[in-house]
């Protein structure tokens, strides 16, 4: 097993020039700096000062002046990926929600997001993980078409919680019902902060671990993942540690990994210290 993991670096890459963006006095994201230019066309609503860039606009119209905004920079090409999905705009220290937006354009404006996966395994016959549903995300996927994932992974839309949407997502991705859904137990949370083609990713993602009985297969019933695999554990982390999957569906199975303790005793430590800055919770 070796020890690269280049996802917990991912977790963390900060190449891009980015100013502060402030609502109601608190800092909610960051936007590319070079974006800035884009932004003075509004400048009744979006005002550069010395400490970043704040949304001057009243609570009960902030959602719908960044839905105008978001729909002009969708139009200009600066926000991508557009989901119709939305999702709320959170102040960060507090969990209170200031607005509510248009999914992509949270990595436009940097802000923080939630995600759920669930990391599917059959166990062995001494009881413990010895398997784990892969997924391969669909070549038509808006964002990291074409990577692998774990079994069930998906954004946490605005009116959910993060074991809400597991749900949904369980029967969406891999047609498991509630009641399939409910041996799902949580994990940790891991923190990801990083820049991405879309702009920045700001993300809790909770992951939770799903035992599966060996006669199930999961079939997937949206379109959006192209195939589902059961792996080895070995395998499946062999894949993880390098860069076939999303950063965030690598890091939720190396947390998995490393709470089940099914990594060798210096890969364990190793990548357990290596991964404690990103633990949330």
């Amino acid at each position: 097993m070796h020890l690269d993991w280049p996802a917990i670096d991912a977790a963390r890459a900060q190449p891009v020039a980015r100013t502060a963006f402030h609502v109601d006095g608190a800092r909610v994201g960051s936007v590319a700096t070079a974006h800035l230019p884009a932004l003075r066309r509004w400048p009744r609503w979006l005002v550069l000062d010395a400490h970043g860039l704040h949304l001057a606009v009243e609570a009960a119209a902030r959602s719908a002046v960044l839905a105008e905004i978001n729909a002009r920079l969708r139009a200009d090409g600066l926000i991508v990926a557009w989901r119709d999905e939305t999702f709320p705009l959170v102040e960060p220290a507090s969990g209170a929600v200031l607005a509510t937006f248009e999914r992509a354009a949270t990595r436009f404006w940097g802000t923080l997001t939630r995600g759920a996966h669930a990391n599917g395994w059959v166990a062995g016959a001494d009881g413990r993980p010895a398997e784990l549903w892969i997924a391969r995300r669909a070549a038509t996927k808006a964002t990291a078409p074409g990577k692998l994932d774990n079994l069930v992974g998906g954004g946490v839309p605005h009116g959910q919680t993060p074991l809400e949407a597991l749900l949904r997502e369980g029967w969406e991705e891999a047609g498991l019902d509630p009641a399939q859904m409910a041996a799902a137990r949580a994990g940790r949370v891991i923190r990801i902060d990083r820049d991405v083609p879309e702009g920045r990713m700001v993300e809790l993602v909770h992951v939770f671990d799903l035992q599966l009985p060996r006669d199930l297969t999961p079939v997937n019933q949206d379109g959006e993942v192209a195939a589902i695999e059961r792996l080895p554990v070995h395998a499946a982390a062999a894949l993880a540690a390098g860069d076939a999957a999303t950063a965030a569906a690598a890091l939720a199975t190396l947390d998995f990994l490393l709470r089940h303790r099914l990594l060798p005793t210096e890969p364990q430590a190793t990548l357990a210290a290596r991964m404690a800055p990103l633990w949330a919770g």
